[in-house]
């Protein structure tokens, strides 16, 4: 019996996801729940478990490949009597599989936009808990340096299968620039492996069957030179894509203002040497961002505007009663901003060792999409890139960014005369059709009076 089963949804309404590997060829046997693919979201690296146990028949896309959902990604053979596990509402893969997956109820992988449900049941199954983050290179948010993503090739891809054996076998970046070469990929011979067609091959191609004082009709030119020769597109998808347009939003419907301070944080430094040697926080990584995390927590008590939704459909402004802190980080798929649930509730023991596991998880690539969402205010960590203030531009939905900028020694006014002090500007971003000046910058003032000396926190709680 042949089973087909389509791309679901993924998580949060996505539209489509690129294939990125394949983990499994045609001929395969497989089992319930192995891994077969590696695909990209808008928001996150996605590894599919098969839903069926079976034999590979047809793979129905080749990696790069941007599937919508609803297409047929695989194809299996199946024993006639093989019970398979249900898709989650909406087409999402179902949570636990496993755990649940060796079930043997007979059951049909769903189409998208339905939940499947067991017979004689009207209740969809659970929403997905497994899915895995591609590494950071490094986390604006913590200042840890991550895992180094590992190179790819694109001349590395599986061999060809069944469905695209009638077309060339070539990656996107390949095909758009033949295309704007005006060249026909069936005449180009490739020599990547399995005869892949690579980006040198076009290039070789176009050099040896062009006219030497002509260009193509129509041909882009720079400077003289045909494209691809003094130039490299990149095709703008996954969380490219997904943020650009989130930017863009973000920055032309909430009017920005943002305003700067700069502190005196050598007591905050201070307090982090003593911290770091007592028993409560041993094990745990103290940074300058530890203590900012803690003073936001503590000014949105006093400035709960900052902690607010502006809900456009039903006019009106939601105020959060709990505070979930985005930390931006800077991966190799674009920016991403996971937050910690409740940082409210916790104090700075518990707040360090929640920054910690957050890098800690995106250090084994294992960041998923419900950390992605959900933030109340967040915090950029620019600093870290030796930057000392900024614009940064508001994630989309929340009324507050706060910037922290780079430590420096310099010379400051203290105690009536000039020292060396450890000193950082703070840029806060914010919706002004929330925040107030006013209220705006009495958070600001809040946030830098607690670096300035952390004592003043018993002076707002």
């Amino acid at each position: 019996m042949i089973k087909e089963f389509r791309l679901p949804d993924l998580g949060e309404g996505l539209t489509e996801s690129e294939i990125l590997s394949w983990k499994v060829d045609v001929g395969d046997t497989v089992s319930l729940n192995q891994v077969i693919a590696e695909v990209e979201t808008a928001k996150a690296v996605v590894e599919l478990p098969s839903p069926f146990a079976g034999v590979i028949k047809e793979l129905h896309e080749q990696p790069g490949s941007v599937v919508e959902v609803g297409k047929p990604l695989v194809s299996f053979e199946v024993p006639d009597d093989a019970g398979t596990p249900p898709s989650g509402p909406a087409g999402r893969m179902p949570a636990g599989l496993g755990e649940r997956g060796a079930e043997t109820q007979k059951r049909e992988p769903n189409l998208v936009g339905y939940g499947a449900v067991v017979e004689g049941s009207g209740r969809p199954a659970r929403r997905p808990r497994t899915f895995s983050v591609a590494p950071l290179v490094e986390s604006a948010g913590t200042g840890i340096p991550l895992v180094e993503p590992a190179e790819t090739n694109p001349a590395e891809t599986k061999p060809v299968h069944a469905a695209t054996a009638d077309r060339p076998r070539s990656t996107p970046p390949v095909r758009k620039l033949a295309k704007d070469l005006h060249l026909d990929l069936t005449q180009v011979p490739g020599s990547g492996p399995g005869g892949l067609i690579t980006r040198e091959d076009v290039l070789g191609f176009s050099r040896d069957h062009d006219e030497p004082d002509a260009v193509r009709p129509g041909a882009p030119v720079v400077s003289g030179t045909r494209l691809g020769e003094r130039e490299t597109r990149t095709p703008i998808k996954g969380v490219r894509k997904y943020t650009a347009a989130a930017m863009v939003k973000s920055a032309f419907t909430a009017p920005h203002a943002t305003e700067f301070l700069t502190v005196d944080v050598t007591p905050s430094l201070d307090l982090l040497a003593k911290l770091k040697g007592g028993r409560d926080f041993a094990g745990l990584k103290l940074t300058p961002l530890t203590l900012a995390a803690k003073a936001v927590l503590v000014a949105l008590r006093r400035n709960p505007a900052l902690n607010s939704h502006w809900d456009e459909e039903r006019q009106e402004i939601v105020t959060y009663n709990y505070v979930n802190l985005g930390i931006a980080a800077a991966t190799p798929r674009g920016l991403t901003v996971p937050n910690i649930k409740d940082a409210d509730t916790m104090q700075l023991p518990q707040l360090a060792q929640a920054l910690t596991a957050l890098a800690e998880t995106a250090r084994a690539g294992k960041t998923t999409p419900a950390e992605l969402s959900g933030g109340t205010i967040s915090i950029t960590n620019i600093g870290v890139f030796g930057i000392d203030a900024g614009t940064p531009i508001l994630n989309p939905g929340e009324a507050a960014i706060l910037g922290l900028g780079a430590v420096r020694t310099l010379p400051w006014e203290y105690r009536g005369e000039v020292a060396l002090r450890q000193v950082i500007t703070l840029s806060l971003s914010f919706d002004h059709r929330l925040v107030d000046g006013e209220q705006g910058s009495r958070f600001l003032a809040d946030v830098g009076a607690i670096l300035a000396e952390p004592g003043m926190v018993l002076t707002m709680v």
